[in-house]
């Protein structure tokens, strides 16, 4: 007799490693290898959180109705649109699990989230990559990957783990290029970052027609990564469908509570922007001071690139001087790693670990 078997390409899945969080006998620790909110979550969200404990015994609202109606009500979005998920992972796998199988092609950029690849495969479906240029999604290259087996197009704006971003006016000629029964899903985790005039996240590609998705992500400037929240704007069939072939109680009555006072303290929001604001352009200043190149980021984290090989022993450094970054070799990256925006103290203590670190080697 034979152990049951999974299905065809489970086993080439290769399982997601997060960043590190913890150094053995080291209290005082500066993670920064999960491009978490510095400055935490609302103190808002945090009490709603806790109020929540007397009420534990009770399922979750199944619908996240006041969740999407502040959603609604923060983005200028229809809540009958929205779909809540446990992160926005969730339902980037939902999306492929119902739209894409054996025989379909998952399509991304060649650096793009590292679960496209596992959703694919775990559905049966094959990822394929389009070639990027400096490290940013092109949209002639994901054009040209296209097949009559292609099903879903994902593109993270501004993309992890780079931090570069794609124009609106370049995401709307991607959207016409693709055939109509495409699935485009814009993968927007981080767009409250996003300060430029020519970017957009997506709402504008959803309402254009029934075949793109924004997906968002409480887990950034929200800082409630811990909560595992997260939700995306979808034509009206496909939020349709999602409802469909989601848990029915896929969001706990804590994440949906802790959301909606999230979304409604915009003076912390404002906080998190301005401290982002502030400290990813030092962090990128003082690091290339040092000779290190910097990818231009958009996001929360900045990819500084080390001479070929060094990385082991910039990442040994930093570790050394209580500071955890990301190797982001699974990438296709193994020169860069990728520092996520800490707070005042960390962000020293990153540049006085690069600074040692640097003169060392030299």
């Amino acid at each position: 007799m034979t152990a049951p078997l999974p299905r065809s390409g489970i086993l080439d899945i290769r399982p997601y490693q997060g960043g590190r969080s913890k150094l053995d006998g080291v209290a005082n620790v500066a993670k920064l290898s999960s491009n978490e909110g510095a400055l935490g979550a609302s103190p808002r969200a945090r009490a709603a959180y806790q109020a929540v404990a007397a009420e534990l015994h009770r399922y979750p609202d199944g619908g996240c109705e006041a969740l999407r109606a502040a959603l609604g009500r923060r983005f200028g979005l229809d809540p009958a649109r929205i779909v809540c998920g446990a992160g926005s992972d969730e339902l980037i796998g939902l999306l492929v699990h119902a739209y894409a199988g054996p025989g379909d092609e998952v399509l991304y950029p060649e650096y793009g989230f590292a679960m496209y690849q596992i959703y694919a495969r775990a559905n049966g479906a094959t990822p394929v990559t389009a070639p990027e240029t400096d490290l940013t999604a092109n949209v002639d290259a994901l054009l040209a990957a296209v097949t009559p087996r292609t099903r879903i197009v994902f593109v993270a704006n501004p993309s992890n783990p780079t931090g570069t971003l794609v124009t609106a006016a370049e995401m709307q000629r991607l959207r016409k290029g693709l055939r109509p029964d495409i699935l485009l899903v814009v993968d927007a985790a981080y767009a409250e970052f996003v300060t430029r005039n020519d970017y957009s996240p997506g709402a504008e590609l959803v309402d254009a027609g029934d075949n793109t998705v924004m997906c968002r992500t409480f887990s950034k400037i929200f800082g409630m990564g811990a909560l595992r929240l997260g939700w995306c704007y979808a034509p009206q069939s496909i939020a349709d469908v999602l409802n469909r072939v989601r848990s029915p109680f896929n969001v706990s009555a804590a994440a949906q509570a802790a959301g909606v006072a999230a979304l409604e303290d915009t003076a912390f929001f404002d906080l998190c922007l301005a401290h982002n604001r502030v400290w990813q352009p030092w962090l990128t200043e003082q690091i290339a001071a040092l000779g290190l190149k910097v990818t231009p980021s958009f996001t929360n984290f900045v990819l500084v690139h080390f001479p070929k090989g060094d990385v082991p022993k910039a990442e040994a450094a930093l570790a050394e001087q209580a500071v955890l970054v990301r190797g982001v070799a699974g990438y296709g990256l193994p020169d860069a790693l990728r520092i996520t925006v800490g707070t005042e103290e960390e962000n020293r203590r990153v540049v006085a670990a690069l600074t040692a670190y640097t003169e060392g080697a030299a």
